[in-house]
């Protein structure tokens, strides 16, 4: 895909690898939009992007562990574009961020569940409207290997929790999430794909967790832009890549009755089934 004059909104991207690959869009033409918490980082960023000669990305501050910081993302892109060809859902904590213990977001959701997955959930469907309007468009979740079952009777981990099974069990909400979108999507002209970039990249996510890198975020944003504009990939949908190749999710991203449970809880917690 030749991103120039495309519109390309990438979450967590002031820091690690959505930084990278905002920056590699951006060298090559597109209209980046940029979100983070961290204004400082931010600045950085556009001043980097700008001194090599790129147009600024535009900058979008927003908490995603609250439902109505989220909204507030989805409404101020709404505002400003007609039009997004590339949504890239890469925001996300890892299982030690803010420490080991359980913890919850402002809507009083298990943290991880709600930043990584239910914001993810709620940003596409805000956003679909923009998305359908710039088809052939792109949804890309930035996942992992790391991938736990959900526990439909105790979603929320409140008994037995660890940060790791938190973090995979929304990181395998997300992929379950990629397969019945894409279904939804399939004659709309939006594909929509989940990955795992690479494992244990430089990042600070993974530093956070007392874990000493293994790859790169060179390696795990390629991985990630090869979704976002290969021509390989530009009609295949509701599938989950290891790095550069197609790989097989957890068995319960294909347990379409989990799936099912799953969206009627999303559609619920999100308040779009209201």
């Amino acid at each position: 895909m030749d991103m120039r004059g495309k519109t390309v909104l990438i979450t967590g991207s002031t820091d690690g690898v959505g930084r990278y690959v905002a920056n590699r869009l951006a060298a090559e033409g597109a209209l980046v939009l940029i979100h983070g918490r961290d204004v400082a980082r931010a600045k950085a960023l556009i001043d980097e992007i700008v001194k090599a000669g790129h147009a600024a990305p535009t900058f979008y501050q927003a908490d995603l562990s609250s439902m109505a910081g989220t909204r507030a993302l989805a409404a101020a892109v709404t505002r400003d574009h007609q039009r997004l060809d590339v949504f890239v859902s890469n925001a996300g904590i890892g299982s030690q961020n803010g420490g080991s213990q359980r913890q919850e977001s402002r809507d009083g959701h298990e943290l991880r569940f709600a930043v990584n997955y239910l914001s993810g959930f709620l940003l596409v469907h805000l956003l679909l409207p923009l998305l359908t309007a710039a088809a052939p468009s792109r949804i890309v979740n930035v996942a992992s290997l790391g991938q736990h079952p959900i526990d439909f009777d105790d979603v929320m981990i409140t008994k037995g929790y660890s940060g790791s099974r938190a973090y995979a069990q929304s990181k395998l909400s997300q992929i379950m999430f990629t397969v019945d979108l894409a279904a939804e999507l399939k004659d709309a002209g939006i594909t929509v794909n989940s990955l795992h970039p690479a494992t244990y990249m430089n990042t600070t996510m993974v530093r956070a967790g007392g874990i000493t890198p293994m790859s790169t975020v060179e390696q795990g944003g390629a991985a990630i832009l090869h979704l976002v504009q290969g021509d390989d990939v530009a009609g295949k949908s509701g599938l989950f890549f290891n790095g550069m190749n197609e790989a097989r999710a957890n068995p319960q991203a294909y347990d379409a009755d989990a799936r099912r449970r799953l969206r009627a809880l999303s559609l619920d917690l999100t308040g779009l089934s209201s």
